[in-house]
């Protein structure tokens, strides 16, 4: 993986996003201010965190998967997450100009989505709309594996761990609902945990009603209002909401 075909797409404090082709390399930075040897761990522990979350939530929703592959021949520190680039339009940009009945239909899926990782107790922990991707058509989703560039990399490595990840790469493809016109995919979950406790659930769905204030502030009422409507398939729905009437009240304390 040649440098030179990396094109930097975003920085963060935490870390840089690259592309290559149809691949994203999350980067994490290295810290000066910290010991080397402390920042190397810091910084393996939070990607080798992050990949299982993204593993594990990619069983369960949309979300890009790891290419273990790949990142093994190409990451000498362990501090790269290498997987397939979602091509679609960040929700955060697209929102407030969809026709209603679409926008609709994306966030009763959003919460469709974040109830299903609820239920799994996996909190995202930066839920905003800039980490949604819209995919218009089903058909976009075969074009996210079916490059030739991942498959010669996956083909040309032999281990029966490389060829379990190829199909269950394969396996997000024809699994797919071919008539679904409009797909939400969920990115960075670098702040993500596992948690089994109700108030990391609500703070998760505080999260994504504050993102929809601040940058939706038109309709954030009727998005919100939707992505509790897909929410509602959560075992725990009561429970989230009465805890999340909790958690906005005590933010309302602290603004005064």
């Amino acid at each position: 993986m040649s440098q030179k075909e990396q094109k930097p797409i975003y920085q963060g404090a935490e870390a840089i996003i690259y592309q290559e082709g149809d691949l994203i390399i999350k980067d994490r930075i290295a810290k000066s201010y910290r010991l080397k040897i402390l920042d190397e761990k810091i910084r393996k522990q939070r990607t080798r965190a992050e990949t299982k979350l993204l593993e594990k939530a990619s069983s369960i929703i949309n979300c890009p998967l790891p290419i273990h592959q790949i990142q093994r021949q190409n990451d000498k520190n362990n501090t790269k997450i290498i997987m397939p680039f979602i091509k679609g339009k960040k929700l955060s940009e697209h929102l407030d100009e969809m026709p209603e009945k679409q926008a609709e239909d994306a966030c009763i899926k959003i919460g469709q989505s974040i109830a299903k990782l609820h239920d799994n107790n996996i909190i995202h922990g930066d839920l905003t709309t800039s980490n949604i991707i819209l995919v218009k058509k089903a058909e976009e989703k075969n074009k996210i594996f079916n490059n030739k560039y991942i498959n010669s990399k996956i083909n040309s490595q032999k281990s029966p761990f490389i060829n379990k990840t190829s199909k269950r790469s394969l396996a997000l493809v024809e699994n797919s609902n071919k008539k679904d016109e409009q797909q939400i995919w969920f990115i960075d979950f670098g702040l993500g945990f596992h948690s089994q406790r109700i108030e990391d659930k609500a703070v998760d769905l505080h999260l994504i009603k504050q993102a929809l204030e601040a940058k939706h502030f038109q309709n954030w009422e009727e998005h919100y209002k939707n992505i509790l409507k897909g929410y509602k398939t959560s075992i725990n729905f009561n429970k989230v909401l009465e805890q999340l009437k909790k958690v906005e009240a005590r933010g309302r304390y602290k603004g005064h």
